[in-house]
């Protein structure tokens, strides 16, 4: 029993997308009128991502997590200029239209956040509350340009224990003190098997040719996207940014300033993580289904 359908949506230019539907696991999701949650992984993430989260949250509601083109299950993009924010966003959009979705809440860790962001500035009113992950209007140069020494890597290896101990290198100052099960679940959630046999990245390294030519010196200006997501809509938004008190991505300074300009918003720092946290920490699934409950 996997709790959840793989099911398809096509992009506007002919890509088979997937997504993961965790149906409310009571069937209650069209009786009860809680909203859905539309997951969004990060850069070099998939639906995988939430598969410790969506699972508690589908025992209320329908959660749906997708793969974004050239990640996962999903195909891979002719062009590689149309891996950017604006594209998936416009993905997402397919998706929300083919399963007839007019309101829902969104979490988006990292990419994701950003994708929340950007929505908000073309439909605000269909958002009806979100969890932004470890980012915010303002990308530090020291994340940023710690990802792009990452992406598009190709690095493979022979088992998961190797696959789990080369993640563990590059990420393991972000979650400090974990066990090698820990690692090989974030293996299994970022990787897949190959052809040959190896364990490789589940996405398309081809992501790493827009993402390098990303000037981190000269980024646009995301606070009005931001400050979208704050617009009132019927019945209020709440909004919920979380961030790893050592993140290299989102700074406490820019946390501090995306709560003045959005007053409403709530913000929750987890210790001893830095980007980005996984959110099956305790404390970031409560104060998830919390925000849930004031939106629906």
């Amino acid at each position: 029993m996997t709790g959840y359908e793989d099911r398809f949506w096509s992009s506007r230019d002919g890509l088979k997308l997937h997504f993961r539907d965790y149906a409310a696991i009571e069937g209650e999701s069209g009786e009860s009128g809680r909203l859905p949650v539309i997951c969004l992984p990060g850069l070099t993430r998939n639906a995988r991502d939430f598969e410790r989260l969506a699972p508690r949250l589908a025992a209320r509601r329908r959660v749906i997590c997708p793969d974004m083109r050239g990640r996962g299950d999903s195909e891979y993009a002719r062009e590689s200029a149309t891996y950017t924010p604006i594209q998936y966003g416009e993905d997402l959009l397919a998706l929300l239209e083919q399963e007839d979705i007019d309101r829902f809440v969104a979490i988006g860790t990292s990419l994701g956040g950003l994708m929340i962001m950007g929505l908000a500035t073309l439909m605000p009113e269909r958002i009806a509350g979100a969890v932004i992950n470890d980012v915010g209007p303002v990308l530090e140069p020291e994340g940023m340009e710690r990802i792009q020494d990452y992406v598009g890597q190709g690095r493979s290896f022979p088992t998961w224990v190797h696959a789990a101990r080369g993640i563990e290198s590059t990420l393991g100052d972000a979650h400090p003190g974990h066990t090698l099960d820990f690692w090989i679940g974030m293996a299994k959630r970022l990787m897949t098997l190959s052809g040959n046999g190896r364990m490789v990245f589940d996405y398309d390294m081809k992501i790493a040719e827009p993402f390098a030519a990303y000037d981190v010196d000269a980024q646009p200006d995301l606070w009005p996207a931001w400050e979208a997501l704050g617009s009132e809509v019927p019945g209020g938004r709440p909004l919920l940014v979380l961030r790893g008190e050592h993140s290299d991505l989102l700074s406490e300074a820019t946390l501090a300033k995306m709560l003045r300009r959005v007053p409403g918003a709530e913000a929750l720092t987890l210790p001893d993580l830095g980007h980005a946290p996984t959110l099956d920490e305790p404390e970031a699934v409560a104060v998830i289904e919390a925000l849930l409950d004031r939106a629906d």
